[in-house]
């Protein structure tokens, strides 16, 4: 086994996110979420839909960071009315970086506070995250897994939804509410616990359950067996040094 980083098996692992989504639009909001899915269509879903960042379909993932001589092969022109397209029709499985996520996994990256007249922080605001989290698939990238992120109670303010009936538009029920998997620098979480109760799918090597329960906000479902999240191959690794040839995702976690 080749050396690794915890950023390497977290981007190796989040890749898995789009294994079986077939020809999807994968969208990585960040350099992780970015190089998985990047790492995912050359490796596991060679059918994986993914844009140049900007407004072009492309046949292969553009590495991040500076390109040099490396020239886009553009298969496709990918504007954003074809973008809204995919969202609204659920042809779309996106990855992002929420600021707060709570039981339900309703998300949050607008404000930080109980007084949204007066927010002890302010941050981007809703952005894309009601029309996404409704309408297509989406899973989430947390690098430091701790209560702030974790949230006891529901989040601060509610950007996207989650599997909570209460907080849904008419006619719709949980099942119909698609998150996937939430990756973070201690785990990977999904919803698979009852009631669609947030459990841990793997631990990354070393960490213990423990470690994952005292930094979480909220009861988790802890099955009777849970894997180790798998280490990087030397393929994934060959790969992930074109993706990302500058190392930038050395920064990622902080």
């Amino acid at each position: 086994m080749s050396e690794y980083t915890l950023v390497d098996l977290i981007i190796c692992a989040a890749a898995q996110a789009w294994k079986d989504d077939g020809e999807v639009l994968a969208t990585g909001i960040g350099v992780v979420p970015r190089l998985a899915a990047s790492l995912c269509m050359k490796s596991v879903n060679p059918d994986i839909m993914m844009t140049d960042s900007e407004a072009w379909i492309v046949s292969e993932p553009v590495p991040v960071g500076p390109r040099g001589d490396y020239k886009p092969k553009f298969e496709s022109w990918m504007g954003f009315s074809r973008i809204f397209d995919n969202v609204w029709g659920g042809k779309r499985h996106a990855m992002v970086g929420p600021t707060q996520v709570d039981r339900y996994g309703q998300a949050n990256i607008s404000m930080i506070g109980s007084d949204y007249k007066k927010p002890k922080a302010q941050m981007l605001g809703v952005r894309g995250f009601p029309g996404n989290s409704i309408n297509h698939a989406n899973s989430f990238f947390v690098p430091n897994h701790n209560k702030k992120v974790f949230v006891e109670g529901e989040c601060d303010m509610v950007a996207s939804i989650g599997y909570n009936a209460a907080r849904l538009p008419k006619g719709w029920s949980v099942d119909e509410v698609d998150i996937r998997w939430i990756i973070t620098n201690l785990c990977i979480l999904d919803f698979s616990g009852p009631n669609h109760q947030v459990a841990i799918r793997s631990l990354h090597p070393g960490v213990t359950v423990e470690q994952v329960v005292e930094n979480t906000g909220f009861p988790l479902h802890i099955p009777a067996n849970i894997p180790t999240t798998a280490e990087p191959t030397t393929e994934q690794l060959a790969l992930l040094a074109q993706l990302d040839p500058h190392n930038i995702r050395a920064t990622a976690l902080g």
